[in-house]
């Protein structure tokens, strides 16, 4: 293979080929996920991502699988509910060199994909016959959140003549499309801009991108750009240039993109946007994102003597930072921004599984995914008055709204209350966090106090003891319509304490019925004492962690011995169910003192979910449905809570006593909380 690393010092790669000269042996970074080799037929791509844009990759050079959008949501396609939607395509490039277009990974040879976790970018390289060798790199940009960039350069071996296109296309979901050219013509710039806009599928949002090229040559020398239609779906913006052998030529596209249900006005502002990221040029654009990758990366997990699993948690933590963003209202879907994954809504994977790691590494983060919840707030009062209740049903599905949006198919929507206890369990442990007493006041004793009006109102009251809490979809989601089952009763009244706990923080008067109902909602064990699922449950296999939850994340199971005999009878009983069941095993093996076993759970965990050909999560052994999310949650868990021992409560955050498995040297996250404080365990 030819090196083109010699040709792009100061122009390609401008941030990502650090990463190639200074590690000694690319291939052995941490920060770096190589894929050298890219069969087409087993190939599952990897999301560059900023928590607003997801670009998930493909095998064919120039083309990006999907570009989904968050907050976007319309009525289409599977179960009659709401759907995260595809944008425009406006990172797809073509490709001409002497007249012969590049479409197809068969076209190319030494086609090499690196994602550099440390900067957010996804480099593809490959050959042209013996013309050419291009190279492109991918930016979400982390600090414009409805901006990506395209950094190209292309070096020829021989004379020839390049012809590159920017595409903008429309997905096949929308409607109405329209496009526009326009040019801005100014004494020091001309900017093109290629721009689109169409209709969500019902009418609902109207949704608009533009981008535009970005030169390296001075106003005047720059080439000539030509605006085409190919079809109401697509048109493209392209540019000619004759290019001498051992020359390299480097451009960029900038492209922006948003809906109504971000800006009143997305057609002009996709413009303007795509306008502010071109006048900051590919340079400061690509130093700015880095920097702000930079400060995201003070929070990190630091494993020592196992490069192979510190490359895997790095891309387990790379994701979550990729797939949310302080400072807004949105929350995580368990397939984040990487497609269109359980329809892109918010389920407790949020609140138990993804949400609890980042309270730990990105408290700002964090209170994104919770002011999603206190906006929604009056929806889920809504919700459960509309079933005979009181306080807030929160919807076992969310998306824009806060209403019910889970298929009426799925039992799981009228009847998976738990989802309710694990908002209020959240909020509760925002606080214990950030001590952010005004917060509490504001918006989280409004969701504490709302949603233990819920549980006094769910049970039904027979007698002491017996406030039983009946006809529920258990944790494990085979229990159907049961009675009693473990996690909720555990959980409704962990949210009827904390929300006493609250009240009393704020010196309120907690109401005397939250704790009369939590002292009264029974937990069900057999007669050896091993916890029982739920009132029928006889031992029958399960989905997914539902007693063991008693444990950690709550704090329901606390005695070794019971823990034990808990883990041991579940453990075997678990079936083919999603990655982050085995997180929990590890957890408690690791605070029974036993790391080694931990370590092993851990792995069985994950490794068998990994797909090629940068070992992204699926949801399970045998599915293809990466990236979830939710599983990288849970084994972020894992190493915070289990091997380095954090637990969370009412003083804040504290570290409990914990031992490494032998095969790692060395523990570490740093920037841990609102302190960034570091946590070693050795």
């Amino acid at each position: 293979m030819y090196s083109f690393h010699k040709y792009f010092a100061g122009v390609l790669l401008f941030i990502c080929s650090q990463t190639h000269a200074q590690t000694p042996g690319a291939a052995q970074s941490t920060w770096l996920i190589r894929a050298d080799t890219i069969d087409p037929a087993n190939y599952y791509g990897v999301t560059v991502a900023n928590g607003m844009i997801g670009l998930v990759s493909s095998p064919d050079p120039f083309k990006a699988k999907d570009v989904v959008l968050n907050g976007a949501f319309d009525l289409y396609g599977r179960g009659r509910v709401s759907n995260i939607l595809k944008t425009f395509n406006f990172v797809n490039l073509y490709l001409d060199i002497d007249g012969r277009r590049i479409e197809s990974n068969k076209q190319v040879t030494h086609l090499q994909q690196s994602l550099d976790m440390k900067r957010a970018c996804l480099t593809t390289t490959f050959e042209y016959q013996d013309k050419a060798t291009v190279s492109y790199t991918w930016y979400s940009l982390r600090q414009l959140p409805y901006t990506a960039l395209v950094d190209v350069s292309i070096t020829a071996r021989k004379d020839i003549e390049i012809v590159p296109a920017s595409v903008m296309e429309a997905p096949d979901m929308l409607k109405d499309v329209e496009n526009y050219y326009n040019e801005i013509d100014r004494p020091h710039v001309t900017i093109s801009l290629l721009t689109s806009t169409a209709k969500s599928p019902t009418g609902k949002l109207l949704m608009a991108a533009s981008n535009s090229f970005l030169f390296d040559e001075p106003h005047g020398s720059e080439p000539s750009v030509i605006h085409e239609m190919w079809d109401n779906n697509m048109h493209l913006l392209k540019f000619k240039k004759r290019l001498s052998a051992g020359t390299t030529y480097h451009f960029s596209v900038a492209g922006s993109t948003l809906t109504s249900a971000h800006n009143d006005d997305p057609l002009n502002e996709a413009e303007r946007l795509t306008l502010f990221a071109t006048l900051q040029g590919s340079r400061q654009l690509i130093k700015d994102h880095t920097a702000a990758w930079d400060s995201l990366w003070r929070s990190d997990i630091q494993i020592e003597g196992d490069d192979i699993t510190q490359r895997e948690v790095r891309l387990m933590i790379y994701h979550l930072y990729s797939f949310a963003r302080e400072g807004t209202s949105y929350s995580l879907s368990p397939m984040g921004l990487s497609g269109l994954g359980y329809n892109g809504h918010t389920f407790w994977d949020t609140e138990l599984w993804m949400y609890p790691a980042l309270l730990l590494l990105q408290p700002k983060i964090a209170a994104s995914l919770m002011e999603y919840r206190y906006q929604r707030l009056p929806a889920a009062m809504r919700n459960a008055s509309s079933h005979g209740y009181k306080g807030a049903m929160f919807p076992w599905e969310s998306a824009a709204s806060g209403n019910e949006e889970t298929p009426v198919w799925a039992l799981s929507g009228p009847f998976e209350h738990h989802i309710t206890a694990d908002v209020g369990i959240a909020a509760w442990n925002y606080y214990c966090v950030t001590r952010d007493k005004s917060w509490l006041k504001e918006k989280g004793y409004p969701l504490l106090q709302a949603t233990a009006d819920f549980w006094t109102s769910r049970v039904e009251r027979n007698g002491p003891g017996h406030y039983d809490i009946k006809n529920v979809v258990a944790a494990d989601e085979w229990a159907e319509n049961i009675d009693n089952n473990a996690f909720t009763n555990a959980a409704a009244r962990a949210n009827l304490q904390y929300a006493t706990e609250a009240a009393r923080v704020l010196g309120l008067t907690p109401d005397p019925d939250w704790t009369n109902v939590r002292n009264n909602i029974p937990i069900l064990r057999f007669p050896d004492g091993v916890t029982r699922e739920h009132a029928s449950y006889n031992g029958e296999p399960i989905k997914q962690a539902d007693v063991n939850l008693l444990a950690y994340p709550l704090k329901e199971v606390t005695s070794p011995a019971a823990i034990r005999k808990d883990l041991d009878y579940y453990e075997p009983r678990v079936g083919e169910g999603p990655a982050m069941t085995h997180a929990i095993f590890t957890i408690l093996y690791a605070r029974l003192g036993l790391p080694d076993k931990a370590l092993t759970a851990f792995k069985n965990g994950y490794t068998p979910n990994l797909r090629p050909p940068f070992g992204v999560i699926a949801e399970t052994a045998t599915g293809n449905n990466p990236y979830f999310a939710t599983g990288a949650g849970g084994m972020l868990q894992a190493v915070l809570n289990g091997f380095i021992g954090l637990e969370i409560n009412s003083e804040g955050i504290v570290q409990l006593p914990s031992r490494l498995p032998k095969a790692w040297k060395a523990l570490k996250a740093t920037g841990i909380g609102p302190q960034k404080l570091t946590y070693m365990s050795k």
